[in-house]
Protein backbone atom coordinates (compact mmCIF):
# COMPACT_ATOMS: atom_id res chain seq x y z
CA UNK A 1 0.00 0.00 0.00
CA UNK A 2 2.98 2.58 0.79
CA UNK A 3 4.16 1.62 -2.80
CA UNK A 4 1.40 2.27 -4.21
CA UNK A 5 1.13 5.36 -2.45
CA UNK A 6 4.56 6.60 -3.49
CA UNK A 7 4.33 5.57 -7.13
CA UNK A 8 0.56 7.94 -6.55
CA UNK A 9 2.10 10.55 -5.22
CA UNK A 10 5.06 10.44 -8.50
CA UNK A 11 2.86 10.28 -10.58
CA UNK A 12 0.86 12.99 -9.99
CA UNK A 13 4.05 15.54 -9.25
CA UNK A 14 5.10 14.42 -12.35
CA UNK A 15 1.91 15.43 -14.04
CA UNK A 16 1.33 18.44 -12.13
CA UNK A 17 5.36 19.65 -13.52
CA UNK A 18 4.42 19.47 -17.05
CA UNK A 19 1.21 21.33 -16.52
CA UNK A 20 2.98 24.41 -15.64
CA UNK A 21 5.64 24.04 -18.00
CA UNK A 22 2.92 23.97 -20.88
CA UNK A 23 1.07 26.61 -19.12
CA UNK A 24 4.17 28.52 -18.98
CA UNK A 25 5.16 28.22 -22.89
CA UNK A 26 1.21 28.89 -24.00
CA UNK A 27 1.76 32.33 -22.19
CA UNK A 28 4.64 33.36 -24.02
CA UNK A 29 3.88 35.83 -27.18
CA UNK A 30 3.94 34.07 -29.77
CA UNK A 31 6.88 36.84 -31.53
CA UNK A 32 8.86 34.66 -33.91
CA UNK A 33 12.46 35.47 -35.09
CA UNK A 34 11.16 35.53 -38.69
CA UNK A 35 9.18 38.36 -37.89
CA UNK A 36 12.21 40.42 -36.65
CA UNK A 37 13.95 39.17 -39.56
CA UNK A 38 11.91 41.12 -41.83
CA UNK A 39 13.36 44.52 -40.31
CA UNK A 40 15.28 47.46 -42.88
CA UNK A 41 18.75 46.22 -43.05
CA UNK A 42 19.60 49.98 -42.07
CA UNK A 43 17.68 49.29 -38.84
CA UNK A 44 19.76 48.22 -35.58
CA UNK A 45 18.94 44.61 -35.24
CA UNK A 46 19.27 42.53 -32.12
CA UNK A 47 19.10 38.95 -30.75
CA UNK A 48 19.01 37.31 -27.43
CA UNK A 49 19.18 33.95 -27.19
CA UNK A 50 20.19 32.28 -23.32
CA UNK A 51 22.57 29.77 -23.81
CA UNK A 52 24.41 27.12 -20.91
CA UNK A 53 27.28 26.64 -23.56
CA UNK A 54 29.13 29.34 -24.93
CA UNK A 55 32.37 29.18 -26.61
CA UNK A 56 36.70 29.23 -24.93
CA UNK A 57 37.48 28.28 -28.23
CA UNK A 58 36.22 28.97 -31.90
CA UNK A 59 36.46 25.54 -32.57
CA UNK A 60 34.57 24.22 -29.71
CA UNK A 61 31.84 27.01 -30.59
CA UNK A 62 28.33 26.47 -31.98
CA UNK A 63 27.07 27.61 -34.98
CA UNK A 64 26.72 31.55 -34.28
CA UNK A 65 23.15 33.01 -33.64
CA UNK A 66 23.09 36.27 -35.41
CA UNK A 67 19.86 38.57 -35.64
CA UNK A 68 18.59 39.63 -37.91
CA UNK A 69 18.20 35.48 -39.41
CA UNK A 70 19.52 35.23 -42.71
CA UNK A 71 19.35 35.64 -45.39
CA UNK A 72 19.35 39.31 -44.46
CA UNK A 73 22.87 40.84 -42.72
CA UNK A 74 23.37 40.59 -39.16
CA UNK A 75 23.45 43.49 -37.22
CA UNK A 76 23.61 41.53 -33.62
CA UNK A 77 25.69 38.27 -32.62
CA UNK A 78 24.53 36.03 -29.10
CA UNK A 79 28.25 35.66 -27.68
CA UNK A 80 28.32 34.22 -24.04
CA UNK A 81 26.69 33.87 -21.12
CA UNK A 82 28.59 35.10 -17.58
CA UNK A 83 28.33 31.91 -15.17
CA UNK A 84 29.91 30.77 -12.13
CA UNK A 85 33.08 27.86 -13.04
CA UNK A 86 31.38 24.98 -10.79
CA UNK A 87 27.98 25.81 -13.57
CA UNK A 88 29.61 26.73 -16.07
CA UNK A 89 29.25 25.78 -19.58
CA UNK A 90 31.98 24.79 -21.72
CA UNK A 91 31.07 27.81 -23.80
CA UNK A 92 30.48 30.20 -21.08
CA UNK A 93 32.83 33.11 -19.44
CA UNK A 94 33.16 31.24 -16.10
CA UNK A 95 34.28 33.17 -13.48
CA UNK A 96 34.91 31.70 -9.75
CA UNK A 97 33.67 33.47 -6.65
CA UNK A 98 36.09 34.80 -3.88
CA UNK A 99 33.17 34.25 -1.23
CA UNK A 100 30.16 32.15 -1.36
CA UNK A 101 28.64 34.57 -4.16
CA UNK A 102 26.38 33.36 -6.90
CA UNK A 103 24.88 35.03 -9.73
CA UNK A 104 21.07 34.62 -8.74
CA UNK A 105 19.16 37.22 -9.66
CA UNK A 106 20.40 40.14 -11.91
CA UNK A 107 18.13 43.24 -11.38
CA UNK A 108 20.06 45.62 -13.02
CA UNK A 109 23.40 46.15 -14.96
CA UNK A 110 26.53 48.69 -15.09
CA UNK A 111 29.82 48.53 -16.50
CA UNK A 112 33.19 50.66 -16.26
CA UNK A 113 36.65 48.91 -18.01
CA UNK A 114 37.22 45.53 -16.75
CA UNK A 115 33.97 45.67 -14.32
CA UNK A 116 30.40 44.77 -14.62
CA UNK A 117 28.59 45.37 -11.95
CA UNK A 118 25.17 43.31 -11.64
CA UNK A 119 22.71 44.12 -8.48
CA UNK A 120 21.89 41.22 -7.32
CA UNK A 121 18.04 40.44 -5.39
CA UNK A 122 18.97 37.58 -4.07
CA UNK A 123 21.74 38.53 -2.37
CA UNK A 124 20.86 41.85 -2.40
CA UNK A 125 24.01 43.29 -2.77
CA UNK A 126 26.00 44.25 -5.97
CA UNK A 127 28.40 41.92 -7.52
CA UNK A 128 31.60 42.70 -9.10
CA UNK A 129 32.43 40.70 -12.53
CA UNK A 130 36.12 41.07 -12.53
CA UNK A 131 36.63 40.36 -16.27
CA UNK A 132 40.59 40.56 -15.92
CA UNK A 133 41.35 38.00 -13.44
CA UNK A 134 37.76 36.63 -13.51
CA UNK A 135 36.24 36.60 -10.61
CA UNK A 136 33.23 37.10 -8.75
CA UNK A 137 33.23 39.50 -5.82
CA UNK A 138 30.63 41.70 -3.91
CA UNK A 139 30.48 45.38 -2.42
CA UNK A 140 29.81 45.05 1.49
CA UNK A 141 27.57 47.98 2.91
CA UNK A 142 24.76 48.50 4.64
CA UNK A 143 22.20 48.24 1.50
CA UNK A 144 20.17 46.17 -0.09
CA UNK A 145 20.51 47.14 -3.72
CA UNK A 146 17.60 47.26 -6.39
CA UNK A 147 18.34 49.77 -9.63
CA UNK A 148 21.81 50.62 -9.93
CA UNK A 149 23.80 53.62 -12.00
CA UNK A 150 27.46 53.78 -12.87
CA UNK A 151 29.23 56.95 -13.34
CA UNK A 152 31.91 56.87 -15.62
CA UNK A 153 34.35 57.86 -12.82
CA UNK A 154 32.91 54.40 -11.16
CA UNK A 155 30.79 55.99 -8.67
CA UNK A 156 28.08 53.99 -7.84
CA UNK A 157 24.43 55.04 -6.88
CA UNK A 158 22.20 52.03 -5.44
CA UNK A 159 18.93 52.07 -4.74
CA UNK A 160 17.62 50.30 -1.97
CA UNK A 161 13.60 50.45 -1.32
CA UNK A 162 13.67 48.43 1.60
CA UNK A 163 15.61 51.26 3.68
CA UNK A 164 14.47 54.00 1.74
CA UNK A 165 17.82 55.56 0.95
CA UNK A 166 20.05 55.99 -2.48
CA UNK A 167 23.76 54.89 -1.65
CA UNK A 168 26.51 55.89 -3.24
CA UNK A 169 30.19 54.04 -3.72
CA UNK A 170 33.16 55.64 -4.83
CA UNK A 171 35.32 54.09 -7.16
CA UNK A 172 37.18 51.82 -4.36
CA UNK A 173 33.77 50.80 -2.87
CA UNK A 174 33.91 53.01 0.18
CA UNK A 175 30.39 54.70 0.94
CA UNK A 176 30.61 58.74 0.25
CA UNK A 177 27.32 60.02 0.49
CA UNK A 178 23.60 58.89 1.05
CA UNK A 179 20.48 60.27 0.26
CA UNK A 180 17.84 59.44 2.32
CA UNK A 181 14.30 60.34 4.28
CA UNK A 182 10.88 59.94 4.10
CA UNK A 183 10.26 63.38 2.54
CA UNK A 184 12.28 62.34 -0.30
CA UNK A 185 11.42 58.45 -1.02
CA UNK A 186 8.61 56.28 -0.04
CA UNK A 187 9.51 53.02 -2.25
CA UNK A 188 13.19 53.92 -4.28
CA UNK A 189 13.65 51.36 -7.05
CA UNK A 190 16.04 52.83 -9.32
CA UNK A 191 18.33 55.91 -9.93
CA UNK A 192 19.97 57.67 -12.96
CA UNK A 193 22.75 60.34 -12.48
CA UNK A 194 23.28 63.34 -15.61
CA UNK A 195 25.64 66.07 -14.36
CA UNK A 196 24.56 67.48 -11.03
CA UNK A 197 21.18 65.69 -11.07
CA UNK A 198 20.18 62.28 -9.24
CA UNK A 199 17.01 61.02 -10.39
CA UNK A 200 15.36 58.63 -8.45
CA UNK A 201 11.94 56.50 -9.10
CA UNK A 202 9.50 56.28 -6.58
CA UNK A 203 6.75 53.35 -7.15
CA UNK A 204 4.83 53.91 -4.54
CA UNK A 205 4.42 57.74 -5.07
CA UNK A 206 4.30 57.31 -8.93
CA UNK A 207 7.05 60.07 -9.73
CA UNK A 208 10.55 60.71 -10.63
CA UNK A 209 11.86 62.42 -7.43
CA UNK A 210 15.01 65.01 -8.98
CA UNK A 211 17.66 65.33 -6.10
CA UNK A 212 20.84 67.75 -6.21
CA UNK A 213 23.80 65.43 -6.71
CA UNK A 214 25.72 67.53 -3.97
CA UNK A 215 23.47 68.81 -1.40
CA UNK A 216 20.64 65.86 -2.30
CA UNK A 217 17.99 67.92 -1.64
CA UNK A 218 14.74 67.96 -3.69
CA UNK A 219 14.74 70.49 -6.84
CA UNK A 220 12.06 68.53 -8.80
CA UNK A 221 9.26 66.09 -8.95
CA UNK A 222 8.39 64.77 -12.42
CA UNK A 223 5.17 63.13 -12.81
CA UNK A 224 2.11 61.95 -10.40
CA UNK A 225 -0.23 59.31 -10.57
CA UNK A 226 -2.26 58.74 -13.60
CA UNK A 227 -2.58 57.07 -17.46
CA UNK A 228 -2.12 60.38 -19.01
CA UNK A 229 0.95 61.49 -21.02
CA UNK A 230 3.96 62.69 -18.07
CA UNK A 231 1.71 60.59 -15.61
CA UNK A 232 2.79 57.67 -14.14
CA UNK A 233 1.53 54.45 -12.73
CA UNK A 234 4.37 52.19 -10.54
CA UNK A 235 7.74 53.21 -12.27
CA UNK A 236 9.98 50.96 -12.10
CA UNK A 237 13.03 52.22 -14.27
CA UNK A 238 14.97 55.36 -15.69
CA UNK A 239 17.96 55.99 -17.20
CA UNK A 240 19.11 59.12 -18.99
CA UNK A 241 20.62 59.43 -22.71
CA UNK A 242 23.59 61.56 -23.15
CA UNK A 243 21.52 65.31 -23.48
CA UNK A 244 20.26 64.18 -20.23
CA UNK A 245 16.50 63.35 -21.54
CA UNK A 246 14.79 60.88 -19.19
CA UNK A 247 13.49 57.54 -19.80
CA UNK A 248 11.03 56.13 -17.49
CA UNK A 249 9.51 52.56 -17.37
CA UNK A 250 6.00 53.08 -16.70
CA UNK A 251 4.96 49.80 -15.66
CA UNK A 252 1.55 49.35 -14.76
CA UNK A 253 0.28 51.25 -17.21
CA UNK A 254 2.84 49.23 -19.97
CA UNK A 255 4.50 52.29 -21.61
CA UNK A 256 8.24 54.10 -21.93
CA UNK A 257 8.12 57.66 -21.41
CA UNK A 258 10.86 60.16 -22.53
CA UNK A 259 11.49 63.37 -20.74
CA UNK A 260 13.64 66.12 -21.89
CA UNK A 261 16.30 67.76 -19.48
CA UNK A 262 14.02 70.05 -17.74
CA UNK A 263 11.31 67.45 -16.64
CA UNK A 264 9.06 68.01 -19.67
CA UNK A 265 6.78 65.26 -21.64
CA UNK A 266 8.70 64.39 -25.06
CA UNK A 267 6.73 60.87 -26.31
CA UNK A 268 5.40 57.70 -25.29
CA UNK A 269 7.41 54.80 -26.44
CA UNK A 270 4.75 51.16 -26.71
CA UNK A 271 1.28 50.69 -25.77
CA UNK A 272 -0.55 47.70 -24.04
CA UNK A 273 -1.06 45.04 -26.20
CA UNK A 274 0.38 41.55 -27.00
CA UNK A 275 1.42 42.44 -30.74
CA UNK A 276 4.69 43.78 -31.94
CA UNK A 277 5.48 47.37 -30.24
CA UNK A 278 3.27 46.26 -27.17
CA UNK A 279 3.95 45.44 -23.66
CA UNK A 280 2.58 43.45 -20.95
CA UNK A 281 5.09 43.41 -18.35
CA UNK A 282 7.81 46.19 -19.16
CA UNK A 283 11.20 45.93 -16.69
CA UNK A 284 14.84 47.53 -17.69
CA UNK A 285 15.44 50.01 -20.88
CA UNK A 286 18.98 51.46 -22.03
CA UNK A 287 19.65 53.68 -24.88
CA UNK A 288 22.54 53.02 -27.13
CA UNK A 289 24.58 56.12 -28.54
CA UNK A 290 22.65 56.79 -31.44
CA UNK A 291 19.38 57.32 -29.32
CA UNK A 292 18.00 53.74 -29.89
CA UNK A 293 15.55 52.75 -26.57
CA UNK A 294 16.06 49.19 -25.29
CA UNK A 295 12.94 47.73 -23.32
CA UNK A 296 12.91 44.36 -21.91
CA UNK A 297 9.64 42.57 -21.50
CA UNK A 298 9.31 39.82 -18.81
CA UNK A 299 5.68 38.60 -20.18
CA UNK A 300 7.19 38.40 -23.73
CA UNK A 301 10.37 37.43 -22.48
CA UNK A 302 12.31 39.57 -24.87
CA UNK A 303 13.51 42.66 -25.57
CA UNK A 304 12.34 45.23 -28.37
CA UNK A 305 14.13 48.07 -30.11
CA UNK A 306 12.60 51.35 -30.68
CA UNK A 307 13.55 54.33 -33.38
CA UNK A 308 13.97 57.47 -31.32
CA UNK A 309 12.44 59.97 -33.63
CA UNK A 310 9.17 57.77 -34.74
CA UNK A 311 9.15 55.42 -31.67
CA UNK A 312 8.55 52.48 -34.08
CA UNK A 313 9.36 49.46 -33.35
CA UNK A 314 12.87 48.02 -35.26
CA UNK A 315 13.49 44.80 -33.78
CA UNK A 316 12.67 42.38 -31.21
CA UNK A 317 15.03 39.37 -29.82
CA UNK A 318 14.95 36.43 -27.58
CA UNK A 319 12.25 34.38 -26.29
CA UNK A 320 10.90 31.99 -23.93
CA UNK A 321 13.13 29.02 -22.84
CA UNK A 322 16.90 27.32 -22.03
CA UNK A 323 18.30 27.44 -25.46
CA UNK A 324 21.42 29.76 -25.87
CA UNK A 325 20.31 33.10 -26.07
CA UNK A 326 16.62 32.74 -24.75
CA UNK A 327 15.45 34.13 -21.73
CA UNK A 328 13.82 33.41 -18.67
CA UNK A 329 11.75 36.38 -16.53
CA UNK A 330 14.43 39.18 -17.71
CA UNK A 331 14.78 42.04 -15.87
CA UNK A 332 17.47 44.49 -16.34
CA UNK A 333 19.39 44.94 -19.63
CA UNK A 334 23.16 47.32 -19.97
CA UNK A 335 24.70 48.38 -22.96
CA UNK A 336 28.33 48.73 -22.85
CA UNK A 337 31.11 50.15 -24.94
CA UNK A 338 33.79 49.98 -22.34
CA UNK A 339 34.54 46.21 -22.24
CA UNK A 340 34.42 44.67 -26.22
CA UNK A 341 38.12 43.36 -26.75
CA UNK A 342 36.78 40.97 -23.28
CA UNK A 343 34.43 39.08 -25.57
CA UNK A 344 35.96 39.32 -28.94
CA UNK A 345 37.18 35.70 -28.71
CA UNK A 346 33.44 34.65 -28.90
CA UNK A 347 32.99 36.18 -32.05
CA UNK A 348 32.20 35.61 -35.28
CA UNK A 349 35.29 36.10 -37.63
CA UNK A 350 33.39 37.99 -40.01
CA UNK A 351 31.19 40.11 -37.31
CA UNK A 352 32.81 43.30 -35.95
CA UNK A 353 31.55 44.03 -32.32
CA UNK A 354 30.52 47.75 -31.85
CA UNK A 355 29.30 47.46 -28.57
CA UNK A 356 28.00 45.06 -26.04
CA UNK A 357 24.38 43.94 -24.58
CA UNK A 358 24.15 42.48 -21.02
CA UNK A 359 20.64 41.36 -20.10
CA UNK A 360 19.82 39.29 -16.73
CA UNK A 361 17.37 36.90 -16.38
CA UNK A 362 15.88 36.32 -12.83
CA UNK A 363 14.96 32.70 -13.11
CA UNK A 364 16.13 29.67 -14.76
CA UNK A 365 20.00 28.22 -14.87
CA UNK A 366 20.99 30.94 -17.20
CA UNK A 367 21.09 34.41 -15.40
CA UNK A 368 23.09 37.22 -17.42
CA UNK A 369 23.66 36.97 -21.35
CA UNK A 370 26.12 38.94 -23.38
CA UNK A 371 24.78 39.95 -27.05
CA UNK A 372 27.33 42.06 -29.32
CA UNK A 373 25.90 44.45 -31.78
CA UNK A 374 28.65 45.27 -34.85
CA UNK A 375 28.82 44.90 -37.95
CA UNK A 376 29.04 41.85 -40.55
CA UNK A 377 32.08 41.92 -42.48
CA UNK A 378 32.03 38.35 -44.65
CA UNK A 379 30.51 37.42 -47.76
CA UNK A 380 26.44 38.47 -48.29
CA UNK A 381 23.80 35.51 -46.81
CA UNK A 382 22.52 33.12 -49.39
CA UNK A 383 19.48 31.43 -48.92
CA UNK A 384 21.39 28.35 -49.63
CA UNK A 385 23.72 29.15 -46.30
CA UNK A 386 20.49 29.62 -44.54
CA UNK A 387 18.96 26.06 -45.37
CA UNK A 388 22.40 24.95 -44.27
CA UNK A 389 22.34 26.45 -40.75
CA UNK A 390 18.63 25.42 -40.42
CA UNK A 391 19.67 22.35 -41.07
CA UNK A 392 22.31 21.72 -38.73
CA UNK A 393 20.46 23.68 -35.87
CA UNK A 394 17.55 20.42 -36.40
CA UNK A 395 20.42 17.88 -35.83
CA UNK A 396 21.70 19.65 -32.71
Amino acid sequence: MKNDLTIYIKQTALILMTAIVLIGCATSVKQTPENSATVPEQSPDTTIEQGENRPESPEQSREPVFYPMPPHKPRLQFLTTISNMDKAGPDDFSVKERTFLEIKRPFDMGAVKGKIYISDRKFLKVLIVDLENKVLDSIAGPYESAGMWVTEDDYKYIADFNKKQVVVFDGNNKITKVYEGSELFDKPTDVAVFENRVYVSDLNRHHIQVLDRESGESVQEIGGIGTEEGKFYKPTHVIVDKEGNLYVNDFFNLRVQKFDAAGNFLKVFGQPGDNLGSFARPKGIGIDREGHLYAVDAAFENVQIFEDSTTDLLLFFGSFGLEPGHMYLPNGIYIDYDNIDYFKEYADDNFELEYLVYVGNTWGPVRLNVYGFGTWTGPPFTEEKQDTEESNESTH
